[in-house]
């Protein structure tokens, strides 16, 4: 194949989309004679979108060599500037930061307006964005997608809606900030903007809605990469990104050996220079192990995503909780939630805090969590996050003793959960539902919640939740088998602590007289002679 066939292919391929024919194509004709710079840089491009990323930023100051001695300034500041930006992406933070002088030097030189202006802006507004000043980070990408507009360049337009919708979120303006996104999503859709900007700002627009709870458009731009993706066999870069939100959403929703096979197939694409992903993804894993009860497997994945940069909290500390490390766990969790400053950032540490809190009857703590877990959640007004902040203030007034209020939160976040078809969340608030009931002595719904949460659990795998439940249901039962009155049962309860019965009538505000012949029907229903007897009996039999 000639030189001038090559780059006639590769060209064609490079409109087609077929990423690995265009790289093989102009590789072929590089190999005779050396690229100009227009194809050089699409050559760079074709790399970078099949995984080469090296071999992409290599060829890319080859193309930018090219434009410099052609001088064509504002090409070789282009250039420049996605040299950075690439090395950023791959942590490579001096050598990017290098570049982007670089560029910001021949622009300053040129002394001519032209788009790259614009283009310069995007590291700035994303560095103010990382020290959390979020209103200077609007401001630049504001600017940005102005000089977009005056030069036509989709691209900067584009990329300025969405950091400046990120920057509005970050203040709290949600509706404002994802409307952008949404805008920003049209053109994506549309194809109105470059393959690599368009993997940006799919994977910045999904993972934004995800921590914001957003889980609607989360879902429904995810569907949207995926089929982006699959019309690009080809694509790499962005394949992991897809693989890990398709597995979260799948997991909300109760698939989760499909969730498990996404998030398998992200650690599989191996891509170093992208740990960010690949640490996520592992933790995706590890996520789903704990909640099918394989905690070796989960302590593995979690361990791979820490080495990865994924911080393995809540997680690793509710699955601590789970094998009876309360106090390792409480540990862990307050050191997250002390070092998590930002607001949705603390939104997933601290259903996990207050969970673990009050298994380490700190009620007090978990009460202070929930409270500001449901002043996050009235701001961001995210229906599933307002579902899960009542469910945790449901547990709460459950431990502080007051059943009948817990119920209106369970039941309110019960069926907000249910919208969500969050099935999981749905169930373990229906645990939660019962135990209520059971305080208020309900038997027959405490029953019949324990019922239906133990169903899904099953048809997940949730073994803990499940076995949890089935200890539940067998107290539930031996207590209804005993013959004792719910009355009967609290007294043994309370019995059964070694209190006396002027103690017990205290507590339960009736009288010694009364509490005598409670004890005394105890004993005769379990054919006991002595209370440490019924205690014992209590305790083998599931009572109390």
């Amino acid at each position: 194949m000639t030189k001038s066939s090559a780059l006639q292919r590769g060209r064609e391929a490079f409109r087609h989309r077929s990423w690995a024919d265009a790289y093989s194509c102009f590789v072929s004709a590089d190999g005779e004679e050396s690229l100009d710079a227009e194809d050089l840089e699409l050559l760079a491009k074709a790399a970078y979108l099949i995984g080469k990323e090296s071999g992409c930023t290599e060829t890319w100051m080859r193309a930018h060599q090219k434009f410099l001695n052609e001088a064509n300034t504002e090409r070789a500041a282009n250039s420049a500037f996605w040299i950075g930006m690439l090395l950023f992406f791959r942590g490579e933070h001096a050598q990017g930061s290098g570049w982007i002088a670089r560029a910001a030097r021949l622009i300053n030189e040129y002394q001519q307006e032209c788009a790259e202006m614009g283009f310069l802006l995007i590291p700035e507004g994303l560095q103010f964005l990382r020290k959390g000043e979020a209103e200077a980070a609007q401001e630049k990408f504001s600017m940005a997608g102005d000089i977009g507009k005056r030069f036509n360049n989709p691209d900067l337009i584009i990329l300025g809606y969405l950091g400046h919708g990120q920057s509005l979120i970050k203040q709290n303006k949600i509706a404002e900030g994802t409307t952008l996104f949404d805008e920003a999503m049209v053109a994506v859709v549309s194809d109105e903007i470059s393959q690599i900007v368009a993997g940006i700002v799919y994977c910045a627009v999904i993972e934004t809605c995800q921590n914001i709870y957003d889980l609607q458009r989360a879902s429904e731009w995810t569907d949207a990469l995926s089929r982006w993706c699959n019309a690009q066999p080809d694509l790499i870069p962005y394949r992991g990104q897809c693989l890990v939100r398709r597995a979260e959403i799948m997991q909300l929703h109760g698939k989760w050996p499909d969730a498990m096979n996404e998030a398998r197939r992200a650690c599989e694409l191996k891509r170093p220079s992208s740990p960010p992903v690949t640490g996520e993804a592992f933790y995706r894993q590890a996520e789903l192990y704990r909640l099918q009860g394989n905690f070796s497997e989960a302590g593995n994945a979690y361990k791979q995503a820490s080495n990865l940069g994924r911080n393995p909290q809540p997680g690793l500390a509710l699955m601590q909780l789970g094998q009876g490390k309360t106090e390792v766990a409480r540990m862990a969790i307050c050191n997250a939630e002390g070092e998590t400053q930002d607001r949705m950032a603390r939104a997933r540490i601290l259903p996990a805090y207050v969970e673990i809190m009050l298994a380490s009857e700190e009620v007090q703590a978990a009460e202070a969590g929930a409270k500001e877990l449901s002043d996050i959640a009235s701001e961001v007004n995210a229906p599933y996050l307002r579902g899960v902040a009542a469910g945790v203030m449901g547990s709460v007034l459950l431990a502080n003793e007051k059943p009948a209020e817990a119920i209106k939160k369970l039941r309110w976040s019960l069926g907000i959960l249910k919208t969500m078809d969050s099935s999981y969340e749905a169930a373990r608030t229906q645990v939660l539902i019962g135990l209520a009931c059971r305080k208020l002595e309900d038997e027959n719904t405490t029953t019949m919640e324990f019922d239906a949460a133990r169903k899904v659990f099953q048809q997940l795998g949730a073994i803990p939740d499940q076995l949890k439940v089935d200890s539940l249901l067998q107290r539930t039962q031996s207590a209804e088998t005993s013959g004792l009155t719910s009355r009967e049962r609290e007294v043994l309860r309370i019995l059964a602590t070694g209190k006396t019965n002027k103690d017990i009538a205290g507590d339960l505000f009736i009288s010694e007289r009364t509490v005598d012949r409670h004890v005394s029907n105890i004993l005769a229903k379990l054919n006991v002679s002595s209370r440490a007897a019924a205690t014992a009996f209590a305790y083998k039999n599931n009572l109390i």
